[in-house]
């Protein structure tokens, strides 16, 4: 079922945001006065960005992160060498505590971590309350342990900071979470093996005011950097990294977090670039280069029957290559919740599978899916100025739920040729109420 409509519809809920700000708000716009307002040219249509269009306040992180660096006190320097740290391949993880322990008891301190040296980490968690203005500064590499018995207490996490505010971790360093030994138990590289979570690398829980540059993160044994239910986050100038074919290794995955900026960022990985999942709100990703991997997800969402909350979530100049998604919104059946408010603009795609896609029909597991009667709500989406080219036959699907259709969304200045000269690109568009088109859109549906 679709409500279909080229030019003529009576009024349109057009989200506004702003890359500089973390308040989402809706305003009624006619089709004519969105078409006046319009001034870059793409195709056949002119498009001006969202994030020029509109200005909204921000919540002021790097204030407060300029703030505490501009201290009228000195900063105290704290050395992981100077607490016994030998980057010699034996484990320094006592002198990692007893160096943060110095460290986040001091006012304005610097936790350094050498370059030019290896360190060998078992699992920590950096914990706080610390004193304000503290940084970590990563120079070196910190590598992980391989042996599973070390991560016994917890196997789902390596290196945690937790309980952390106005803290800011940036360097040139690189932290490898030594994966290879765990993607080759996963389930998903062995079918006859069991399915096992893995540790994600590096993980921030419950922070405020959270500044996180600079840093490599490579080869994860599952995903890369989370931030859970953290408020007021800017990461930029991450390199993410593993191989194509490791499993799980979700480069940057946000859960249960408000207020995060993600930009300025590389990530090549085998599974999605970003991953952003529910209680997630006020999230912009700008400037992000992905690929390989899955390209950039909000979801899943609504797993095992679970409510799932997505809202305001603004993705702008990406550029993905060679994956197996491009901007996606996965759910399970028979979810609840919504993911709403939700705009992708500026993204070029090349070579890539399923470039534009809503799959209300998600199903990651070896048996099928049975078919539920209820959804997680799929509200109030815009693509916007989105061009290349596609490997698949269908470059926008659209596989929302019979029970609970997709609502409100709007194609506008769509440009998705076939990768093959042979193919003729399509488009899938199924069980949507209101689906809104601007300027031109190929392929269109039908």
């Amino acid at each position: 079922m679709i409500l279909y409509s080229h030019f003529v519809v009576p009024v349109l809920c057009i989200l506004l945001v702003s890359t500089s700000a973390f308040s989402f708000s809706f305003t009624t716009l006619l089709p004519d006065q969105l078409r006046r307002s319009t001034t870059i040219n793409h195709g056949h249509h002119a498009v001006e960005p969202a994030h020029k269009t509109f200005g909204l306040p921000s919540f002021g992180l790097s204030t407060r992160l300029a703030a505490g660096r501009r201290s009228s006190s000195s900063p105290k320097t704290v050395n992981v060498d100077d607490f016994g740290a030998k980057a010699d391949g034996t484990d320094d993880s006592k002198a990692f505590k007893a160096a943060w322990n110095e460290a986040c008891a001091s006012k304005n301190a610097v936790l350094v971590v050498p370059k030019n040296r290896i360190y060998h980490l078992k699992p920590l968690t950096f914990l706080g309350p610390c004193s304000s203005g503290f940084t970590m500064q990563i120079d070196g590499t910190i590598k992980a342990s391989n042996k599973p018995a070390d991560y016994s207490a917890d196997p789902r996490h390596w290196l945690q900071f937790v309980n952390l505010e106005n803290f800011n971790v940036r360097g040139a360093g690189t932290i490898n979470g030594n994966g290879k030994i765990w993607w080759r138990k996963s389930c998903k590289i062995n079918k006859s093996l069991p399915c096992k979570d893995a540790p994600t690398a590096i993980t921030f829980l419950n922070c405020k005011n959270l500044g996180v540059s600079g840093i490599r993160s490579k080869n994860a044994q599952q995903m890369h950097i989370t931030f859970q239910k953290c408020v007021n986050v800017k990461a930029w100038n991450l390199v993410v990294f593993a191989p194509g074919n490791s499993p799980n290794t979700d480069g940057i995955h946000v859960t249960g977090t408000q207020n995060i900026s993600i930009m300025s960022s590389v990530i090549r990985t085998g599974d999605d670039c970003i991953s952003i999942v529910s209680g997630s709100r006020n999230v912009i990703v700008r400037d992000i280069i992905c690929g390989p991997g899955h390209g950039i997800s909000i979801g899943s969402l609504g797993k095992g029957k679970s409510e799932a909350i997505v809202s305001d979530v603004f993705v702008s100049r990406a550029r993905l290559t060679g994956t197996t998604n491009g901007v996606r919104i996965k759910t399970w059946q028979g979810g609840s919740g919504y993911a709403k408010n939700i705009v992708f603009e500026n993204i070029v795609m090349n070579n890539v599978s399923n470039p534009i896609i809503i799959d209300q029909n998600y199903c990651d597991q070896k048996t099928a899916c049975k078919k539920q009667g209820s959804a997680v709500q799929v509200q109030n989406v815009m693509y916007r100025n989105i061009q290349g080219t596609s490997a698949s036959e269908k470059a926008i699907k659209f596989d929302c739920s019979n029970s609970l259709p997709c609502k409100q969304i709007v194609l506008q200045s769509i440009n998705l040729a076939s990768v093959s000269a042979k193919d003729k690109e399509a488009a899938s568009c199924a069980n949507i109420k209101g689906l809104s088109t601007f300027g031109r859109v190929s392929p269109h549906c039908s």
